[in-house]
């Protein structure tokens, strides 16, 4: 997608991905064939610019045909950079400037319990992000609430757009800080499939507040040339890149 397009975001999509195979294999309810469904759980993908992986997945699941994604980053396509609910069955957040997903994640969950609903909702964020003092509100907020349907996943692969996050501004230890808002964290290796689905099933069983997964994971993972590489987080390979990553992830 991102090569045909010649723009895109590969590095974030790539350290994301296996925690959303893990999420939709394991913990997601949804139907296809029913993609507003009232009761589905939601999936916000605060990274917005993550969206080829959003696009491969419901692709894989049956939201969107190979036309759509050869569409991605074109006018009027249903797979535009940044994912966008109005378009792309199967989303269920617009995306853009970056901070927003965790307030709209808790929007959404407060809305459930509001329903008398047992849907969850569960919020992808970027280690990057975490810079923007609105995901610090939200965390307290949803921690003073008790809110036990929010979910929380850090892809915390330590790169933003200009360079790495410990240059730009570091962060810190993210999983000590979200667990003094008040919340139950959990950290893993976002690459261990194992790991993943046992923290997916923790967070979802912990419904007496809100759970964090904090993910360490590898930007461009699987693509040598990509893997802890900056230029990458939204550059679209060329013709011969292109052939050994596919080479390198068959």
């Amino acid at each position: 997608m991102v090569h045909k397009a010649g723009a895109g975001h590969p590095g974030g999509s790539l350290s994301a991905i296996d925690l959303m195979v893990g999420l939709y294999g394991t913990q997601m309810r949804i139907r296809v064939d029913e993609p507003d469904w009232p009761n589905r759980d939601r999936f916000i993908m605060s990274k917005g610019h993550a969206s080829p992986a959003v696009y491969s997945l419901l692709h894989e699941l049956g939201f969107l045909t190979k036309a759509d994604l050869d569409g991605f980053r074109t006018l009027g396509s249903v797979c535009q950079g940044h994912v966008d609910m109005r378009w792309t069955d199967g989303v269920d957040f617009s995306a853009g400037s970056l901070g927003m997903g965790l307030s709209f994640g808790l929007g959404c969950s407060l809305a459930a319990s509001m329903d008398g609903s047992d849907r969850n909702t569960w919020v992808m964020i970027g280690d990057g992000e975490t810079q923007e003092g609105q995901v610090w509100e939200a965390l307290m907020a949803a921690s003073y609430h008790q809110v036990g349907n929010l979910k929380l996943i850090v892809d915390r692969n330590r790169i933003q757009n200009d360079d790495f996050v410990g240059i730009q501004m570091e962060i810190g230890d993210v999983a000590s800080k979200i667990n003094s808002f008040g919340w139950a964290v959990r950290e893993i290796d976002g690459h261990d499939m194992q790991a993943i689905v046992e923290a997916l099933a923790w967070a979802e069983s912990h419904d007496s507040g809100p759970a964090a997964i904090v993910a360490h994971t590898v930007k461009g993972k699987g693509v040598s040339f990509m893997e802890d590489n900056p230029s990458f987080h939204g550059k679209a390979p060329n013709d011969d890149e292109l052939a050994r990553a596919l080479e390198e992830l068959s």
